[in-house]
């Protein structure tokens, strides 16, 4: 049988037993088979739909163009109707021709003749109600790789470059590879400060526990770490904090996610955190990951994906597992997370997938949480002539297809509109934004309901 490891989302007390009980598990039906889109876009189950809501090229609000190459997104609640979208776009030095188009006032970096770097962001405000864009502008500009990101409790987007481009290089003036804040309630475009205390590395996704203020952030490398910064004042960043990487209390000299050359960690195995302090984050030689490691931080198979959600952190290892096709790790964090008692009582990671199986789980990247507990993933596959697929995780950890994207192409920036009745989503290149709406309240696991939205 082909399929993805399983440990369950119950209580971690039950992860060794559940793991060992379940073994694998094949694909799960889920909402049914996909339907052909007749556009040749995304192929969706019985009964959804979708709405394109913003195409690369649309002239926005602010006389500028929408650029290329959408990737990770967040959602916010603007009033009861109205909703805003912050979509990064991820764009290197080279793209500028798949930038934005027109004048632009405030950028972090330019060439040398004056024109902005084309990575940024932008911002859609969405009506609910009538299913209209009401407003589209340019965010964030002048950075590069704009990859993911996170939402952030008072109203902003953190996003993150996915890059370490140094001053002087590819033609830029400035270091790159640093987090930037997007205000939603900015009407145009932002000044770009980035948050130099969160450090300087391939960043990928960031998400915030509310009830501590910390920021836990994932590495897009092949021998990544995972980040969390403390802030000295939460909810205020640029005010500065500390940057640490988690390592195993098991393996005090480095431990090894990923399961490459021998299986590390199995399937419904914990891991106690041992989280330490970094230094030199501004990282000069691009080799701060590396300094990590040396200092007993453990390694995992490209960070990408994170999601926090139900007092824990959903963190997706794109090439990680003996199969290099994907791991899906749990963060639980301490009652004392980042204070001296964690010592006593650590926070505790779990692997809670990991496909063998590419037609299960193929190079998950971008995740989110649905409203009713299931993981979406947008996959992210290099596997030649293979459509990437968007899938669902049930809460014992079995995989369903939930669409399939058409023309080569990635779905990216998955996320639910606060009353779960809506997923956004983007399709990577050439640029588009939908709104997909279903019957999601159908049950998705064949013999008993799993879930009621």
């Amino acid at each position: 049988m082909g399929g993805a490891s399983i440990a369950a989302f119950a209580g971690l007390s039950r992860f060794a037993s559940v793991a060992a009980a379940t073994g694998y598990h094949n694909q799960v039906p889920g909402y049914g088979p996909l339907r052909d889109d007749p556009a040749g876009l995304i192929d969706l189950p019985s009964g959804f739909s979708y709405q394109v809501i913003s195409s690369v090229g649309d002239r926005m609000d602010d006389g500028l163009t929408v650029p290329c190459c959408h990737d990770g997104m967040g959602c916010f609640a603007l009033d009861g109707d109205r909703v805003a979208l912050v979509r990064n776009h991820e764009l290197l030095p080279k793209e500028r021709d798949r930038g934005a188009k027109g004048p632009i006032a405030l950028a972090y970096d330019r060439f040398e003749d004056g024109g902005a770097l084309p990575g940024g962001t932008s911002t859609i405000i969405y009506n609910m109600r009538s299913g209209r864009v009401e407003r589209q502008h340019l965010s964030l500009a002048g950075t590069i790789r704009n990859c993911s990101g996170g939402v952030m409790p008072w109203g902003s987007w953190l996003s993150c470059e996915e890059i370490l481009t140094r001053a002087g290089e590819d033609g830029v003036s400035k270091d790159h590879g640093l987090a930037f804040e997007v205000p939603i309630s900015a009407t145009g475009l932002v000044e770009a400060v980035p948050i130099r205390a969160m450090g300087r590395f391939n960043h990928e996704g960031a998400v915030i526990d509310p009830r501590t203020g910390i920021i836990y952030m994932t590495e897009d490398e092949k021998d990544s770490l995972f980040y969390r910064f403390l802030p000295d004042s939460p909810g205020s960043l640029h005010k500065g904090g500390r940057l640490q990487a988690l390592g195993f209390r098991e393996q005090p000299k480095g431990g090894d996610s990923r399961n490459w050359k021998q299986h590390d960690i199995a399937v419904g195995d914990l891991r106690h955190a041992v989280w330490s302090d970094l230094d030199g984050i501004d990282n000069p030689h691009n080799d701060l990951k590396n300094r990590g490691y040396a200092k007993g931080a453990a390694l995992f198979g490209r960070g990408e994906g994170i999601y926090f959600g139900d007092g824990q952190v959903h963190i997706m290892c794109t090439s990680g597992g003996a199969a290099g096709l994907g791991q899906i790790f749990r963060y639980v964090p301490s009652r004392f997370e980042g204070q001296s008692g964690e010592k006593g009582e650590p926070g505790r990671l779990s692997l809670f997938v990991e496909s063998d199986d590419r037609q299960v789980l193929n190079y998950g990247d971008n995740i989110t949480v649905a409203p009713w507990g299931h993981l979406i993933v947008c996959e992210d596959n290099k596997t030649p002539f293979a459509d990437n697929m968007l899938r669902g995780v049930t809460k014992d950890g079995r995989v369903y297809a939930l669409g399939r994207v058409r023309g080569g192409t990635e779905p990216t920036g998955a996320c639910f509109s606060p009353d779960g009745r809506t997923l956004f989503l983007n399709i990577y290149a050439p640029g588009k934004t939908l709104a997909v709406t279903g019957p999601w309240a159908r049950v998705v696991q064949a013999g008993s309901p799993d879930f009621a939205a």
